[in-house]
């Protein structure tokens, strides 16, 4: 499992278990759409890793070896205390037995009570696949019958997040205090957003990326009465204890 975008060289048997592991298909996915949540979350004392299935062969710029250095230094930025990529095949991910192990073998190292995953729909097909592939293999985690060098385990709780999508969320968290460090996640990844003559048609320009992304984390914060949010839709029904200690004024 190790890589060279493992955080200083930490082989995943070395690892403590985490509490939240973010699941992504590339490389600058979670800093895009839940970068801020894992600052929050850190800022909690929780313990927090990411998992990304490609290690960006495929993009229009840069290299894999680009996107490696990047996402380590990424990783330091928003805390986490384990990253690393698979080999899958960067825009041809497909839903596979074979691939839902490699995703558990990692699961029950880890041992995540939370798994953050993209949202099924999504422009870019990897996406999408990886909301299935990473929620069938949360789940085939957990079965006894399924042997691996690690004991079963199946995170309590799936998330998707929702930043990209048309959709209504279930939950938004406050990263207002983590906006900026966010933004430096971000771009870390130089050779995919700093300006250039490759891609240039397909890319926003550097000096646009700071604008529209605030502005999104703006437009979900003003949803849940804070400054800056990141949006999460889960599929299950939510449970409330008190009603009196509901969050987000209705009038």
């Amino acid at each position: 499992m190790n890589s060279a975008g493992s955080i200083d060289a930490i082989p995943i048997e070395a690892v403590a278990s985490c509490d939240v592991l973010a699941i992504a298909a590339h490389r600058d996915d979670v800093e895009q759409t839940c970068g801020g949540t894992l600052l929050r979350m850190g800022s909690r004392g929780l313990r927090t890793a990411i998992l990304d299935l490609t290690k960006g062969e495929a993009g229009t710029r840069g290299t894999a070896e680009d996107r490696a250095r990047e996402a380590a230094e990424a990783a330091r930025i928003l805390g986490v205390g384990w990253r690393d990529a698979l080999d899958l095949p960067d825009g041809a991910i497909e839903n596979t037995l074979e691939n839902r192990n490699k995703i558990v073998r990692v699961l029950r190292r880890l041992r995540p009570r939370v798994v953050i995953l993209p949202y099924w729909q999504a422009r870019h097909p990897d996406h999408s696949i990886v909301a299935t592939l990473g929620y069938e293999a949360c789940f085939l985690s957990g079965l006894a019958s399924v042997k691996t060098d690690a004991a079963p385990h199946r995170p309590f709780k799936v998330v998707y997040a929702s930043l990209y999508a048309d959709v209504r969320p279930s939950f938004i968290v406050d990263i207002t205090p983590f906006i900026e460090q966010r933004h430096a996640a971000l771009m870390a990844y130089r050779s995919q957003y700093a300006n250039q003559a490759a891609g240039s048609g397909l890319f926003v320009a550097e000096e646009e990326i700071r604008e529209r992304t605030f502005a999104e984390a703006r437009h979900y914060g003003l949803l849940a009465g804070v400054k800056y949010g990141e949006p999460f839709v889960q599929k299950e029904v939510g449970l409330v204890d008190d009603l009196t200690l509901i969050p987000v004024q209705t009038i």
